[in-house]
């Protein structure tokens, strides 16, 4: 796969490293040349320019590129760099860091952006994830914030414990793709029983999330009961009412 990386910093090239060890074809494109030294970086093709120049994109054969990672300290360019990507190129795939939380909400399809990744909510995910048991926890949004993958870890009492993924029914645009037990994963299939402790991620719309948390609650079978109770009180006393 060919991946452009714009910004050669320590995201940059942590990005870059990563991928190289995985035999991708990587190209840097920074503005500073002195970060070609510097970098460790072996195996990796570097071009120096501003990448928010038509030109330096050019030079860089963009639309020969699978995908292109926006990973610099400024958000303006990080946008400027997806957006040319895709209406400029046809890039197919573009992930563009987010700096400042605040700018969250630019990172989609109208400035060309296929996966933003916050590093900021990020990292919030992943420390609600340590300690919101029982709750469904958002660790990245996809496709122009339309869909995003959310974990939740199984509580000990929960009521989903026992059941087969098969048995639950769950919201439409929701999936669950993959289980996470005793630091192991596992594809999920219809036959495999929920355990206290499983981690379950899926990918969901956004506006599945609030139908999912339902479903996972704590609270699902104390509600349902509720709602059992109440059914039979109610014909009872229809009952009452039509012997009387």
């Amino acid at each position: 796969m060919k991946v452009v990386i714009v910004g050669a910093g320590s995201v940059g090239s942590s990005i870059a490293r990563e991928l190289l060890a995985h035999q991708h074809q990587i190209l840097l494109i920074d503005l500073k040349p002195e970060v070609i030294g510097r970098s460790g970086l072996r195996g990796a093709r570097w071009l120096v320019g501003d990448a928010c120049e038509l030109s330096t994109l050019q030079d860089a054969k963009l639309d020969d590129a699978d995908v292109v990672v926006s990973a610099t300290g400024d958000d303006k360019v990080n946008l400027v760099v997806s957006l040319l990507a895709k209406t400029e190129f046809g890039v197919g795939r573009t992930v563009g860091r987010v700096n400042n939380p605040k700018n969250d909400w630019m990172f989609n399809d109208s400035w060309g952006v296929d996966v933003a990744v916050n590093t900021p909510q990020l990292m919030t995910a992943l420390v609600e994830e340590a300690v919101e048991i029982g709750d469904i926890v958002r660790l990245l949004t996809l496709q122009t914030g339309v869909a995003s993958i959310v974990e939740f870890t199984v509580p000990h009492d929960s009521h989903v414990i026992g059941s087969t993924v098969g048995d639950i029914e769950w919201p439409e645009d929701a999936t669950l793709v993959a289980i996470l037990r005793d630091q192991a994963p596992i594809t999920p299939t219809r036959d495999d029983v929920l355990d206290g402790g499983d981690e379950l991620f899926f990918v969901t719309t956004i506006a599945a999330e609030d139908g999912l948390r339902a479903l996972l609650s704590k609270n699902s079978r104390a509600s349902h009961a509720s709602g059992d109770h109440a059914a039979e009180a109610d014909q009872v006393s229809d009952d009452d009412g039509f012997d009387g």
